[in-house]
């Protein structure tokens, strides 16, 4: 045989290979309203980019009459392509071989192909839609898994970690995305569930569809696995290319730095009239945020859970910042179980990827409630304390109005490590809120008083003038300085310039025991 008529081999075989299941497969794949694998990839990166690694690997199990069956690529397309023009490695797997299952060889595609990604410190982009473990294959499945999941682990707080779901997600393959660092979902295409609802109804007698069970609104509003939902596949992937903006290749890198045609001494006259007068009243943090930001472009994350808290990404002055901000718009703001949670896990990408985090705090405390103590509020608040003071990436804090007692504290207070505190003239820095602290300390006035209500309200104004504001912090050091809300962006622009050289070192350690 000649070298042409080799290479003209090689040539068809690669092209069998990228028919995955072939024709009718594909064909099915497009009428469930779904890409193939590599359709999504191309989707994904830059175009011409990717190269594909390992596409002559096949199974060599053969029970159950596997010996007899031919899956292309072993149901996974792994390798590595850049977008917008930097590398990344992904593995996409292929719904139309065997439902994308994983078997021995599939996983070991996936684990080559993460363990490449660590040792160039690139990011890792996981494309999920399989029916889970290949059952014929056994323990070398369940093999897999691990082997996948201790690498999601070593990975992790190294290089950016996303899982994209496109499909079912089922089983132990839930656990790498809830191992990776955010996890994209599109609407009605999406599955992530541990038993799928045939399963449930056996062993509970609840009836639940699939979509109530673990589809994207589900997991993006309820439970918090997700982060992101979208309408559409492209919709999905260009969300994963605007993520990945804002983040360095690892652990190692600063973020990328932009261009900004944005003047970074730009005042925001509006700011100056967006606290209402009624300590009591909502606003907008979100109206706050697109203010002071480079063009008003905020990526949020997690926009449906838990939303008395925002987190998410944006720019000041072309440099990358984490955004964490009570909304007084939900709860009035308050601290919860799940706001607590949401907070504490961006807090702690954002140090793990040398991203600074700025704080906009708002907050009347944390939310009362038999139901919050019974689920573990101490625990859950906990961990906040705990990711804000273990963070040494710069740590900027606005306190724009009520900053009281504990969530004070948590909310990147001085007293946890916070670099710079500013406060707008409307912060109210107290133990508590006016209404309650008079309640206490006045106690006995009010009740002795011919008029206790109109008594109650005067100590309440009392309390108000001598201690809800920001200057008895500031007296004490808390509060670096009180600003007009104008001058927000360039204040947090100029402290940002003045904190790039912070070093800042901690005892050495194993690692923290985080209470979780």
């Amino acid at each position: 045989m000649s070298t042409y008529d080799k290479i003209r081999l090689m040539q068809e075989r690669k092209l069998a290979i990228r028919q995955g299941g072939g024709p009718e497969r594909i064909q099915k794949q497009h009428e469930s309203g779904k890409l193939t694998a590599r359709e999504r990839i191309e989707r994904l990166v830059d175009p011409g980019s990717f190269v594909e690694i390992d596409a002559f690997v096949e199974h060599r199990s053969v029970e159950f009459g596997l010996d007899k069956m031919k899956m292309p690529a072993d149901g996974v397309v792994t390798g590595y392509a850049t977008i917008d023009g930097r590398p990344v490695y992904l593995y996409s797997q292929d719904f139309t071989v065997m439902g994308g299952s994983l078997g021995e060889m599939h996983a070991k595609k996936i684990t080559k192909i993460m363990d490449m990604a660590m040792k160039t410190g690139c990011p890792i982009i996981c494309i999920n839609d399989s029916g889970g473990a290949r059952i014929q294959e056994g323990i070398d499945a369940l093999s897999g898994y691990g082997e996948i999941f201790f690498r999601n682990t070593m990975a992790s707080g190294v290089v950016p970690q996303i899982s994209v779901i496109v499909g079912p997600c089922a089983g132990g393959a839930v656990y790498s995305p809830a191992l990776t660092d955010f996890v994209f979902m599109v609407d009605k295409i999406s599955k992530m569930f541990i038993t799928g609802p045939q399963v449930v109804e056996a062993a509970t007698g609840e009836k639940v569809t699939a979509e109530d069970l673990g589809g994207a609104l589900t997991h993006n509003k309820m439970s918090g696995v997700a982060h992101f939902i979208s309408a559409t596949e492209d919709e999905c992937f260009a969300a994963v290319r605007k993520l990945l903006s804002y983040l360095p290749l690892n652990n190692m890198e600063d973020p990328p730095l932009c261009e900004c045609q944005d003047d970074p001494n730009r005042l925001a006259p509006e700011l100056n009239n967006i606290i209402p007068d009624n300590p009591n009243k909502a606003y907008d943090v979100k109206d706050v945020i697109r203010q002071v930001v480079d063009y008003g472009d905020f990526f949020e994350v997690q926009p449906l859970y838990a939303p008395n808290i925002v987190v998410g990404f944006a720019r000041l002055n072309g440099r990358s910042v984490g955004i964490v901000a009570n909304q007084p718009n939900e709860l009035a703001g308050c601290l919860d179980i799940n706001a607590s949670d949401k907070a504490a896990r961006f807090v702690r990408f954002c140090d793990a990827f040398n991203i600074p985090i700025i704080t906009f705090t708002d907050v009347p405390g944390y939310l009362p409630g038999v139901e919050q103590e019974h689920g573990g509020i101490i625990r859950h608040g906990a961990k906040l304390l705990y990711a804000y003071s273990e963070a040494t990436v710069p740590k900027i804090n606005v306190i724009l109005r009520k900053a009281y007692g504990g969530a004070y504290i948590a909310m990147s207070s001085k007293h946890l490590g916070a670099d710079i505190v500013m406060a707008w003239p409307t912060a109210e820095i107290a133990v508590m809120g006016p209404e309650g602290a008079a309640n206490i300390i006045f106690k006995k006035e009010i009740e002795n008083s011919a008029d206790p209500i109109e008594m109650r309200q005067q100590k309440i104004e009392e309390y108000r003038n001598r201690f809800a504001n920001p200057y008895v912090a500031a007296a004490r050091g808390y509060v670096d300085d009180i600003i007009e809300p104008e001058a927000t962006r360039p204040r947090l622009i100029s402290a940002l310039q003045m904190l790039e050289g912070k070093r800042e070192n901690r005892p050495p350690k194993k690692h923290g025991n985080m209470p979780v």
